[in-house]
C-alpha cells in the first residue's frame, strides 16, 4: 500500500502507512503541504508548507496563537512565498542545521527539518501515549527548531515562539486581545 501522506520517515518500515500514525486533521495538513510544493515548483515540503497548511486547517492551530490579527500576518507571509517573500528558498534545500543534510537515508521529497519536525511530532505524541499525532504535536515539534523556515516566518509575523511553545506545553493558554 503507498503511503497517502507521501512522508516515510522515522524509525518505522518505510512500507508502513504514516495514516496510522496521525490524525485525520494532520494527515490532511500533509497532503496539502505536499500539493503546496508541488504547485510551487519546490523540490521538497518544508517547514513553511507545513505551518501553512496547519494554519489553513485546523482551528486549535489558529487558536494557539494571540488571535486572529497575527493569524491573518501569518498567513500573509506564506501566501507571498511564491510572489516575494520566500523567493531566496525555492529551488534551495532547508536545512535548519538542527539535522545535517544528507544525500542518503533522507526522507524523499522533505526536506531534513521538515521531517525531522515530522518525526518530532510523533515523538510527542507517543510522549503523552497516544496511538496518533495531531497538528498541535507538530505546530510544537515546528517551533522547537529555531533555525527553521517555519520560525522564520512566526519571527516575521511577530510571533513570540517562546511563549507558543509554553502554551503548546501546556504551561500557560492562549490569551486573548
Amino acid at each position: 500500500m503507498q503511503n497517502r501522506t507521501a512522508y516515510s520517515g522515522g524509525e518505522g518500515s518505510a512500507q508502513e502507512d504514516l495514516g496510522t500514525q496521525l490524525t485525520v486533521e494532520l494527515a490532511s495538513v500533509v497532503s496539502a503541504a505536499r500539493r503546496r510544493a508541488t504547485r510551487d515548483g519546490d523540490r521538497q515540503v518544508d517547514t513553511a508548507h507545513l505551518l501553512h497548511g496547519l494554519l489553513e486547517w485546523d482551528p486549535a492551530v489558529r487558536e494557539a496563537f494571540d488571535g486572529g490579527p497575527q493569524v491573518a500576518r501569518l498567513l500573509g507571509y506564506l501566501v507571498q512565498r511564491s510572489i516575494g517573500y520566500g523567493l531566496q528558498w525555492h529551488g534551495t534545500v532547508e536545512d535548519s542545521g538542527s539535522v545535517p543534510v544528507v544525500a542518503e537515508g533522507g526522507v524523499p521529497g522533505w526536506s531534513p527539518a521538515a521531517a525531522a519536525a515530522m518525526d518530532g511530532a510523533l515523538d510527542r505524541a507517543h510522549a503523552r501515549y497516544a496511538t496518533r499525532a495531531g497538528c498541535l504535536d507538530l505546530l510544537a515539534a515546528l517551533v522547537d527548531d529555531p533555525e527553521s523556515r517555519a520560525v522564520e516566518v512566526l519571527r516575521r509575523a511577530s510571533v513570540d515562539t517562546a511563549r507558543l511553545a509554553a502554551r503548546l506545553d501546556g504551561e500557560q493558554r492562549p490569551v486573548r486581545d
